[in-house]
């Protein structure tokens, strides 16, 4: 278990930045253990947050051109590779030179299948922390992050696909084989930067574990984000919510309209934006129109409201007054 203290996350600095334009990576993410501590339990498949651990991993390296994972096959929120070491059950070492063999980026991700707080940022950072501004070359071959102990967790890391391989090879040729050998046999080999980062390095090993993780994921300040990724998952969509105006419209639709109009509208607000061709602009205008309706609808009322025509000032008005013009004269009954 890495131990679970939650304060502020780290900010990437500017020498951290990955520039998603750059060099492609792909993941390979470690899913076949045998969750002894757990009493064998398909620890990859156990939900925290409505989602499945390997689920909430892969969806913290979407950006990955490819993904290997190392585990017998199983539902997944996206496609990926499948792998294997052999036999299974090899060690981490065989599975990861496992799903190298699936992968053709210069630079891999490897990650475990039990981080419930890993986000596609952290992921970032490591990658970021790879590059040396005008001289790629001269990063280091790796880049992992650290427990609140200090700790290393190399299956949570960026690393040069050149050097992975180098250092599988050499130990390789020197053991015999990769089944058994201890991750610090490849760490001890490679030149690696740290990053400390107490909330994505935690890892689930116990079932004390997952209930800290639960109990974070629905905390106040937590808990409407990791739904919508959740409900994002469950419904197959990648679409960036804008939590803020939703909520919006919906107390203007509570409060101007009836409390059961609030899940009503924004249910028709996704509607119409899926008719519309869908994306973040759809939803957007679709909100802003059923939200300028909500607040026209809450207007008539106030008490004392004019009709739009007696409360209209200026010239404008003088005009149509005036002359008697506009749609409304025109369409109305003949006097004579």
């Amino acid at each position: 278990m890495t131990a679970y203290d939650p304060p502020d996350r780290p900010q990437p600095g500017a020498a951290d930045a990955y520039d998603a334009a750059g060099t492609a990576y792909d993941a390979v993410v470690l899913a076949g253990g045998a969750a002894r501590r757990l009493g064998g339990a398909d620890k990859p498949g156990v939900h925290v947050g409505g989602r499945a651990l390997l689920d909430r991993v892969l969806a913290a390296c979407a950006e990955a051109a490819g993904t290997v994972v190392v585990a017998d096959r199983r539902p997944t929120v996206r496609p990926v590779v499948w792998a294997r070491e052999d036999p299974p059950g090899g060690g981490p070492l065989a599975a990861l030179e496992a799903g190298l063999r699936h992968t053709t980026a210069p630079q891999v991700v490897v990650l475990s299948a039990d981080l419930p707080f890993l986000e596609e940022t952290t992921v970032r950072r490591l990658l970021g922390a790879l590059q040396v501004e005008g001289a790629p070359e001269r990063g280091p071959e790796g880049a992992l992050l650290t427990d609140p102990g200090g700790r290393d967790q190399p299956l949570v890391a960026a690393y040069r696909a050149d050097a992975l391989r180098r250092v599988l090879g050499a130990l390789a040729a020197e053991y015999g084989e990769l089944t058994g050998l201890p991750l610090r046999r490849l760490t001890g080999a490679l030149d690696l930067t740290r990053i400390s980062d107490p909330v994505a390095s935690f890892d689930c090993d116990t079932w004390e574990d997952i209930a800290a993780a639960r109990a974070r994921i629905k905390e106040h300040g937590n808990v409407l984000d990791e739904w919508i990724s959740a409900v994002k998952d469950e419904l197959g969509i990648d679409l960036d919510v804008d939590t803020g105006g939703l909520l919006d419209l919906a107390r203007d639709a509570a409060h101007g309209v009836a409390r059961p109009a609030a899940p009503l509208t924004t249910f028709l607000v996704g509607y119409a934006a899926a008719r519309a061709g869908g994306g973040p602009e759809a939803v957007a205008e679709a909100a802003r129109k059923a939200a300028a309706l909500a607040l026209r609808w809450a207007d008539e009322d106030v008490p004392d409201a004019k009709p739009d025509t007696e409360a209209r000032t200026g010239p404008e008005a003088g005009a149509g007054a005036e002359a008697g013009r506009g749609p409304a004269s025109e369409n109305a009954p003949d006097a004579g």
